[in-house]
């Protein structure tokens, strides 16, 4: 059993004091705006040049996007739901509940995203995101022509496969390090 304050299992987590500031910083703002240190922010301060990299890109995908912020995070548990990532699962189903107002629909599209209690448009979207993660030599141009139908701009189809792609890398690194959920996820949103 594993211990409930484990940040991740395979990796020595640094001592906050002991990073570079603008780092340190980083993780205070985001300690006091969730209430609690969600684990990905000292797990990624293993490598301080990567953190800044990964939340750099992470804030561009969110906060200059053509998308609302539930899609981004129905994006992310469709993701994180094939490629098995209890971290974001958890951490991003918290963040689905809240921007949703819906208890259920993380799980739900954790587990089977084409039969969530979703409309039309977010099942393409889903769709789009899930192919792209499982098969995404196989993207061509219908996909794409798919998403328009379903009201999508050119600029917002870029936003989703980024989304996609950039969670992907997520959930390999969640896995590798064996980033624990806070225990705080569990609960929000419900």
């Amino acid at each position: 059993m594993r211990d409930s304050d484990t940040v991740m299992g395979r990796f020595e987590t640094p001592t906050t004091a002991d990073l570079p500031d603008d780092v340190q910083e980083r993780i205070e703002t985001e300690t006091e705006r969730a209430g609690f240190t969600p684990n990905v922010f000292p797990a990624l301060a293993y490598r301080p040049s990567h953190f800044r990299a990964f939340f750099a890109y992470h804030d561009a995908l969110v906060e200059k996007t053509a998308l609302e912020r539930a899609e981004i995070e129905l994006i992310i548990i469709a993701v994180s739901g094939v490629n098995d990532c209890l971290y974001c699962v958890v951490a991003h189903g918290a963040l689905l509940r809240i921007h949703a107002d819906a208890p259920r629909l993380a799980e739900q599209v954790a587990t089977n995203h084409r039969t969530a209690d979703i409309n039309d448009t977010h099942g393409a979207m889903l769709d789009f995101a899930v192919k792209l993660t499982e098969a995404p030599a196989r993207i061509e141009e219908a996909d794409l022509a798919r998403l328009e139908e379903h009201g999508y701009s050119r600029q917002a189809i870029w936003d989703i496969g980024s989304v996609a792609a950039f969670f992907n890398l997520s959930n390999r690194l969640a896995q590798l390090a064996d980033i624990r959920p806070n225990e705080e996820f569990y609960d929000l949103g419900r």
